[in-house]
């Protein structure tokens, strides 16, 4: 159990590091800052649009690979020599592919990117529904006892008529009742007919 719980306390402090940290939010170095606000705003908007090319799924304003940093300067060198936004997008598609965008665009190549989220999660509602659907439907079929068939209520009729011919005996009371009622030995002779032996 000490094992355990140190194993556990390891992995609870490495995993909440980048979060105290914050390494992702300081990515921007002070050299790589420019000295127009307006310029500097406008490349610290295209970088968070851009991806890292060796990163998973993050963008060049949050990473701290070199490549990332080679990036960000890059956008900022194209601003500073006076290219629009979206030229320096398409400077930059044009260098290191689609991939580089965190928001594809839609083209034939990137179909499977934008349908098949959708697609899948269309499938996965429509199998939960199917499964429910069939899951009640069974439920429904097990709560009740399954209807007589027709040769089964003609004999549950005549054993009904039956019992109700049949002319049944008085009911007889037991010896312990009969004990019960009088108690040591005050019984008649008319109750110890009534015992059954």
């Amino acid at each position: 159990m000490k094992r355990f719980l140190a194993t556990f306390g390891i992995f609870a402090v490495f995993s909440a590091a980048p979060l105290v940290t914050g390494t992702a939010a300081l990515a921007v170095e002070p050299d790589e800052v420019l000295a127009n606000p307006a310029l500097e705003a406008r490349a610290r908007k295209l970088s968070k649009g851009l991806r890292c090319v060796v990163c998973q799924n993050q963008s060049i304003d949050d990473s701290g690979a070199d490549i990332a940093r080679n990036m960000r300067l890059l956008v900022r060198e194209r601003l500073v020599a006076g290219d629009t936004d979206p030229q320096v997008v398409n400077y930059m598609v044009a260098r290191y592919g689609d991939y580089v965008l965190l928001r594809p665009p839609f083209q034939t190549n990137t179909l499977a990117l934008w349908i098949g989220p959708p697609l899948m999660a269309f499938v996965v509602v429509a199998l939960g529904v199917l499964f429910f659907r069939t899951y009640q439907r069974e439920q429904a079929d097990k709560s009740g006892p399954e209807p007589l068939s027709a040769t089964d209520r003609e004999r549950l009729d005549a054993l009904d008529e039956k019992l109700a011919a049949e002319t049944r005996p008085p009911w007889r009371k037991s010896a312990f009742r009969a004990e019960l009622e009088h108690p040591l030995g005050t019984q008649d002779n008319g109750d110890r007919d009534n015992r059954v032996k």
